[in-house]
């Protein structure tokens, strides 16, 4: 049983910053995506 945990707590730490880091990556990649967009908008108008 004790091994039970020792496994959950070298593996659920990771995995736990691995979705928040992933969670956070996603809303910027959102973000940058927006942004591209307008930028693409902006350039075709001035062409």
């Amino acid at each position: 049983m004790e091994e039970i945990y020792v496994q959950i707590a070298n593996l659920g730490f990771p995995i736990a910053v691995s979705i928040y880091l992933l969670v956070r990556f996603e809303n910027k990649l959102e973000s940058l995506t927006i942004s591209i967009n307008e930028l693409t908008k902006v350039i075709e108008n001035i062409k």
